[in-house]
């Protein structure tokens, strides 16, 4: 780059020396936090259906995570995307937000298979981030070759530079063998808040390692059996506290200070399991007040219900795709539709459109919005 001298950061392999303070105070918070996740792990057991929880809450944290790398994708426009039906949605940003439903949902299916979380897990999952649309031109699935920088225009004048890219596979051996340590001193929670800062300081592929260091903080605690299912998202959390969240990322590389950062991430995993559980509170609350709606319809409301049942699995449909899904006629599902649109409002119509209508569960995705649209 132009002949000149630049420093690039190499971080020392984990945990980190010295380790951790253990104080009081991080004691009782890790006590508050180990609740919390098993406050979030237990709430699958409440919902009726945890898979349809999952399905709408990952669609949240995807808008969330891909509007942090500047992405302007709703989470309607996202459904709306998917259900291939409705033209006019914004190409570029919704592909990405779709491309890490796909990549958390590979890694998902992969660790129930057996397979462990590794580099190896990693780059696959980062294959199907940039598989289509804006980075798919930045080497999918594998680690750079070649010097990147966070902020500035070249790394002679960039906030960050990270290792240069003959040192990555070398810290990413390094990464990977922490989290199969098995005598690292430190539980799963601490362990992801360490990797985290780790893996965004190695920033080892050309694009997608906000996202991808994102998502890994789940995994660990999913692989891990702290939650049965990757529930825990933190993309809202450090969109919201943005700033701390950068500053404290650099004071672990300039100052060694890993405890600031494990506070800010503790609070940030406490808070984000509430939220989590009080989310999934709200939509049974939902659910069973709708229903109670439906069934004073009399003789109409067991079609009715069926379709409110397809409304509860996605959230946006169309009619066609409630008759296919539920096995009625597509006359039927319109009637049930409009019962549940205009005497009940239930669902709403959001197209505008004559034809190829969509109609919203309104207050479900309300729920799940909050905090995406800020």
């Amino acid at each position: 780059m132009s002949g000149e001298n630049v420093r690039a950061f190499v971080p020392a392999p984990l945990p980190p020396d010295p380790p951790l303070e253990d104080t009081p105070a991080r004691r009782k918070l890790l006590e508050e936090v180990t609740l919390a996740l098993g406050r979030l792990d237990s709430i699958t057991l409440l919902l009726p259906d945890p898979e349809l929880f999952l399905y709408s809450y990952v669609r949240r944290e995807a808008v969330l995570s891909s509007q942090i790398e500047g992405t302007q994708s709703t989470l309607t426009q996202l459904m709306l995307f998917e259900l291939e039906e409705s033209p006019g949605v914004p190409f570029d940003d919704v592909v990405e937000v779709s491309n890490y439903v796909a990549a958390l949902d590979h890694g998902v299916a992969r660790l129930k298979e057996g397979f462990p979380l590794s580099n190896r897990l990693i780059r696959e999952m980062h294959t199907v981030l940039l598989f289509r649309g804006r980075g798919s031109n930045k080497g999918p699935g594998e680690f750079r070759r070649s010097q990147n920088w966070i902020g500035g225009t070249r790394p002679g004048n960039a906030l960050f530079v990270p290792p240069p890219p003959h040192l990555v596979p070398q810290c990413m051996a390094d990464l990977e063998r922490f989290l199969h340590d098995e005598n690292n001193p430190y539980p799963s929670v601490l362990k992801a808040a360490l990797a985290h800062v780790q893996f965004e300081t190695i920033h080892p592929f050309l694009d997608g390692n906000g996202r991808i260091g994102r998502l890994l903080i789940a995994f660990i605690l999913h692989h891990d059996g702290i939650l049965s299912r990757p529930l825990l998202y933190l993309s809202l959390y450090f969109k919201r506290h943005r700033e701390t969240y950068y500053r404290l990322l650099d004071r672990v590389r300039t100052e060694g200070d890993w405890e600031a950062w494990t506070d800010f991430f503790l609070e940030g995993v406490r808070e984000t399991a509430g939220n989590a559980v009080d989310t999934a509170r709200r939509l049974i609350a939902l659910f069973e007040a709708d229903q109670q709606k439906i069934q004073s319809l009399g003789r109409s409301a067991s079609s009715t219900l069926q379709v409110f049942q397809a409304f509860k699995e996605r959230p946006l449909l169309t009619v066609g795709r409630i008759s296919e899904r539920t096995g009625l006629s597509f006359p039927a599902a319109n009637q049930a539709v409009g019962r549940m649109e205009k005497k009940l409002g239930i669902v709403r119509e959001i197209t505008g459109r004559r034809r190829e209508r969509a109609y919203a569960y309104d207050q479900y995705v309300a729920i799940l919005n909050e905090g995406a649209e800020e």
